[in-house]
């Protein structure tokens, strides 16, 4: 829900707009499925026991994923490999792998960490510099593939071992922790992709250091409001939201079916001031909001304060 503010029934002059349905960021869920799955001290302790055995064997593991998907007529097809595998394109794909399993057995919970995974799930949505379209049941098959993977290296490498089925408990928890972090920024891609006509952007100033890009293209369903496009991009870079909004909590009154009530609390982001948001040239802040029809061939352009 987006809410335009107005003053005595009419627009005022500083009058804002707030989104109060964006998604969870990327920390936050990070943080969220951390605490869920009960990833403990001793998780870690287990997993750093085994990180020796499994650096060991992590060439192997690089190498034979994408002997595997290589192998596999649909992943090859997806990939462009049908004929055998590009060198460059190969290669690209190997060091984007080693990068991901040197910080996975490094242990990385970092914050940072969950953006780049976010963003690799975008990536796998076509929204990376080859625009390879990897459907989600191959990123959750691969995540699956090296837990399996973990598992042949470890009973090989430590036989008998009886901390061998705890550590790799542990590691399934930290691979699903990674494979709902891809998946979130999956389905950022393809939303944005998703509707019956296209809408360009364009960004200033400081948006194109979120955006690292000038102009996109968002696709919109018929009829879609302005919110429907706010709300898709800052998915889309939820790292833009602590510059952009200040966050203010609304409680609500539930009840449940006992018929008993209960208070809920919803996250709102009202845009600061300074920031614009301008359709066809003209301030949205001054019109209707997020509230404007956007129709094809509609413009709309992102300006930070100071421009």
């Amino acid at each position: 829900m987006a809410t335009f503010v107005f003053t005595n029934g009419r627009k005022a002059k500083n009058d804002t707009w707030i989104l109060s349905n964006l998604a969870s960021g990327p920390e936050e869920e990070w943080d969220r499925l951390r605490h869920f799955l009960s990833l403990t001290k001793a998780d870690f302790e287990l997993m750093l026991a085994t990180v020796e055995p499994l650096f060991r064997r992590g060439h192997e593991l690089v190498v034979g994923t994408y002997d595997y998907l290589l192998a596999h007529h649909d992943t090859a097809v997806i990939l462009g490999w049908e004929k055998g595998a590009d060198p460059e394109h190969l290669a690209e794909r190997r060091r984007f792998f080693t990068v991901w399993l040197a910080r996975t057995l490094g242990l990385d919970l970092s914050h940072d960490f969950a953006r780049y995974l976010f963003r690799a799930g975008q990536i796998h949505a076509a929204h990376g510099p080859r625009q390879i379209h990897v459907p989600e049941m191959y990123v959750t098959g691969s995540i699956s593939l090296v837990n399996a993977t973990f598992a042949r290296f470890l009973t090989e490498e430590m036989p008998g071992n009886p901390m061998v089925p705890a550590a790799l408990a542990s590691w399934n928890k930290l691979l699903s922790m990674h494979l709902h972090l891809m998946h979130l920024g999956y389905q950022t891609a393809r939303a944005w992709d998703e509707g019956d006509f296209p809408i360009e952007l364009s960004f200033f100033g400081r948006v194109r250091n979120y955006t690292r890009q000038q102009k996109m293209t968002m696709r919109l369903p018929e009829d879609s409001r302005m919110e429907t496009l706010l709300v898709r991009f800052f998915n889309y870079f939820p790292q833009m939201r602590p510059d952009v909004f200040d966050v203010e909590w609304l409680g609500k009154d539930r009840v449940d079916e006992q018929g008993r009530p209960w208070l809920v609390t919803e996250k709102q982001y009202r845009v600061r001031k300074g920031w614009r948001v301008l359709l066809n040239g003209r301030n949205i802040n001054f019109e209707n909001g997020p509230h404007q029809i956007v129709q094809p061939g509609d413009k709309v352009s992102i300006f930070p304060p100071g421009r």
